[in-house]
C-alpha cells in the first residue's frame, strides 16, 4: 500500500475513533426473546431519526435508543402483556397498552403480538421539547404491523367483561 493511501487510512480512522467519542452507547437490558428473527427485521428498519431525535448505539441485542438523552428507548423481545386495565390504542393496525404510571414518561408495548416490543417515551419538556408520543407509535406501528402477526387485540373498555371483585368470607 503506498504512503499516501496509509496515511489517509489513517486520517479516517483517527476521525472516526474522534467521531464516535463524541456519542456514548446507551446501555440497555435486553429482553428474553431479543434473538428472535422478527426482531432482527425490525431493527435493520428502524429509522436514523425518530421524533426530532437522533439514533444512538445502544450495548444489548435487539435494543434501539433515540436522543441524548435518551428520550425513546425500543426493546423487541419482551413478554407480552396478558389482559390489563390500561389504556390500549390501536395506531396502524397495531395495538399498543399505554402505562401512564411515571408520565411524562410513557412505557407502551404491543399487545397480542410475540415477540412483544416496548418504548419507553421521555415526553418531558425539561431542558427541550419532549418527543411526541404520536410521532413515535405512526412510525414504529408500520414496521411492526409487517412482521409481527398478531394473536389477539385489544377489547375496547366499553365492551370489557368487569373482573368480579372478590367476596371476602
Amino acid at each position: 500500500m503506498s504512503r499516501p493511501r496509509i496515511a489517509l487510512l489513517a486520517l479516517t480512522v483517527a476521525g472516526a475513533s474522534v467521531l464516535t467519542g463524541c456519542s456514548s452507547t446507551v446501555s440497555m437490558v435486553p429482553g428474553d426473546d431479543a434473538n428472535n428473527p422478527l426482531c432482527a427485521e425490525l431493527m435493520v428498519r428502524l429509522p436514523d431519526t425518530l421524533s426530532g431525535e437522533d439514533r444512538r448505539w445502544t450495548d444489548a441485542q435487539s435494543t434501539a435508543s433515540w436522543g441524548t438523552p435518551s428520550r425513546i428507548l425500543f426493546t423487541c423481545g419482551g413478554d407480552e402483556p396478558g389482559p390489563t386495565t390500561l389504556r390500549c390504542e390501536e395506531v396502524d393496525g397495531v395495538d399498543w397498552v399505554i402505562d401512564e404510571s411515571e408520565a411524562p414518561h410513557f412505557r407502551v408495548t404491543t399487545y397480542g403480538r410475540s415477540p412483544a416490543v416496548e418504548l419507553y417515551l421521555d415526553t418531558s419538556t425539561d431542558g427541550g421539547t419532549g418527543v411526541s408520543s404520536r410521532t413515535v407509535l405512526d412510525v414504529i406501528s408500520p414496521i411492526v404491523r409487517q412482521f409481527i402477526e398478531p394473536g389477539r387485540t385489544c377489547v375496547p373498555r366499553t365492551e370489557a367483561t368487569p373482573v368480579p371483585e372478590p367476596v371476602e368470607p
